[in-house]
């Protein structure tokens, strides 16, 4: 029975001294509260809140808000009773680091329960049709998310170089129109680029520390929180130093010093560190053990077991990447605030599934596992909070973005992959269907291996040039291809010359001009195999693209292999040519593709400026 309050002791003591009756304990009016309306009820459950562990309680959930969290809640009837015993509740995930191109990407991250994620780089053009998906009828499936929209960096510097023009900054004088105009856009924080390329050996154009400067008071001058892209210490201090609220990467060119460390404490910045892109940069294919966990795997489409298997172009030593540790652990002891975060979907990772692997990197980092969940769940919720206040706990009040997951997380961080459930606001997601599609997709994948291969393409051979036309020995031939397809203006004509490679009797000429342009651009000819162009064909009988080539001197050729798995993205590879024919090898193996699906062969040119290429006894083997 709970002790009488103070104010019931002294009413009855003053009913004594007045000489009235005290009434019996048969009359004393219960102190029972009315069940709690829910629709949801979490019970017998380990929880996490954020930032402590309890051992056991339940949760109660309306509206899409948690209601109520206690150990012997009274649920009105009619809730859903979900039973939590050996199992551990957590807020939902919040990843403080990718780049979103589409709702899929939105909705594979939720399914892995992360339920919010902050966007570091995209276009408006892409953030506003995501909003509205959000927050239309289908949203319940879908990550929330916030976005810097476009990042603010010099021209020529890292941003730029992804195939689209963005506005770019030469001075502090332009930093308050720059800023304004990413808040007319929709921007909810700013992200700042300062990355002179050292890190990697490959010298860029950045933004002067002014300018940095200026950017940062800018956008604090309309309330806006500023993150700071960087690759080396020397700048992660000039940041600091600027003003910057946070950081975007650990940097990877030594461990932090002492000072370094300091400054970020003094300063009360956070540091969004990204380790898992980072450690794939020193450990190329380490995670690929994502995509072999039992736990993640009927979750991972062969898309996503590709991009999980992916290396970057080149390697950093295997230094880098425990300097890279090592400052996040100090970093963590001296106080620092740490962003779990991704950077997805760069090479190496997906979204959703690469969360955990990120809180694993933490753990080994230094971290204990609470630390690492608090990294994933309150700690970006409060250095957003602006943005991201409303969720990160589990307590009353707060949105109701929950994941369950069988064992415990806080002694064992890998028990975060062993999902049981997800809610978004009160909404459990339909993680059976998503399975079941992905099932769907490797049924499919099964039946392109299994598919015959195109009639007439037994011997190899596509074309030779040698009947004064240009065909092919099978598939729908070779059509112009350019950049046109995307809006771009580059020109080519197709023709025939009379001398081929070997003294051959003729030979495919291409010229054309390819358009100066940021955008991907491209201008030759396209093999399609299939029965229609851009209809898939099966070449798995084969190993190897062998052609005779040459040019003009002044530049290569770029061959492209376009295929149903990858997606609107091909493989290349650009190969030197010159005056005088000679025979060129691309193995499929080598470009990472089972070729089982080939929708198109590329051939022509890729750098900007005219061209002329020839080529000649094109075949498979």
């Amino acid at each position: 029975m709970r002790p009488r309050s103070t104010g019931t002791v002294l009413t009855f003591a003053a009913l004594a001294a007045l000489g009235c009756p005290r009434p019996s304990a048969s009359e004393a009016p219960a102190r029972t509260s009315p069940p709690i309306a829910a629709d949801l009820v979490i019970r017998d459950v380990r929880l996490f809140d954020g930032e402590a562990v309890v051992a056991r309680t339940s949760v109660a959930v309306g509206d899409g808000v948690i209601v109520a969290v206690g150990p012997d809640l009274v649920v009105a009837d009619g809730a859903t009773v979900e039973d939590g015993a050996g199992r551990t509740l957590l807020p939902g995930l919040i990843d403080a680091h990718t780049h979103i191109q589409s709702p899929d990407q939105l909705r594979q991250a939720l399914v892995f329960g992360v339920t919010t994620e902050l966007d570091m780089f995209t276009l408006p053009a892409v953030t506003g049709p995501l909003r509205k998906a959000v927050a239309g009828a289908g949203g319940r499936a879908l990550a929330d998310f916030r976005s810097a929209g476009v990042l603010a960096t010099a021209p020529g510097g890292h941003g730029t170089e992804y195939g689209f023009a963005i506005p770019t900054l030469t001075g502090p004088d332009q930093a308050p129109a720059f800023v304004a105009a990413r808040l007319a856009e929709g921007s909810d924080y700013l992200k700042i680029v300062l990355d002179d390329g050292s890190g990697f050996g490959r010298p860029i154009p950045t933004l002067a520390v002014d300018t940095v400067r200026a950017l940062i008071e800018a956008a604090h001058a309309r309330g806006l929180t500023t993150v700071v892209h960087v690759s080396s210490q020397r700048e992660a201090t000039a940041a600091l130093e600027a003003g910057a609220d946070g950081l975007a990467h650990v940097f990877f060119d030594g461990p932090a010093t002492d000072a370094f460390v300091a400054l970020a404490r003094d300063e009360q910045v956070f540091v969004a560190d990204t380790l898992a892109v980072v450690l794939g940069l020193c450990e190329p294919g380490r995670a690929r053990g994502i995509a072999d966990d039992p736990a993640l795997k009927p979750f991972l489409g062969p898309a996503d077991v590709r991009a999980l298997s992916a290396s970057w172009p080149r390697a950093l030593p295997a230094a880098a990447c425990e300097a890279a540790l090592t400052t996040v652990g100090a970093l963590h002891r001296a106080g620092v605030p740490l962003l779990a975060s991704t950077d997805a979907p760069n090479p190496g990772t997906v979204h959703g599934a690469s969360l955990h692997d990120e809180l694993a990197l933490l753990v080994r980092a230094g971290l204990p596992a609470t630390a690492a969940l608090a990294a994933a769940t309150s700690v970006p919720a409060d250095r957003f909070k602006k943005l991201l206040g409303d969720r990160g706990r589990v307590v009353a009040g707060k949105r109701a973005d929950l994941l369950l997951v069988r064992g415990d997380p806080t002694v064992d961080i890998t028990a975060t992959r062993a999902i049981e459930a997800v809610w978004k606001a009160g909404h459990r997601v339909d993680r059976d269907g998503y399975r079941r599609a992905v099932a769907e997709e490797y049924a499919a994948l099964a039946a392109r291996r299994a598919a015959p291969p195109p009639p007439g393409s037994e011997s190899g051979k596509i074309a030779a040039f040698e009947a004064g036309k240009v065909a092919a020995e099978f598939g729908a031939g070779w059509q112009p291809a350019t950049d046109a397809l995307i809006g771009g203006s580059s020109t080519v004509e197709l023709g025939l010359v009379k001398k081929g490679a070997r003294r051959s009797k003729g030979a495919l000429r291409l010229t054309g001009a390819v358009a100066e342009s940021e955008r991907p651009k491209w201008a030759g000819a396209m093999f399609f195999p299939g029965a229609a162009p851009m209809q898939p064909a099966n070449l798995g009988n084969f190993r190897k693209l062998v052609f005779a080539a040459r040019g003009d001197g002044t530049g290569a050729m770029t061959v492209m292999v376009f295929a149903e798995q990858l997606g609107v993205a091909p493989l290349r590879k650009e190969i030197a040519v010159g005056r005088e024919w000679s025979e060129h090898t691309v193995t499929f193996a080598e470009l990472g593709l089972e070729p089982f699906d080939v929708l198109g062969l590329f051939f022509g040119a890729t750098a900007g400026g005219p061209f002329a290429l020839e080529l000649d006894d094109v075949r498979l083997e």
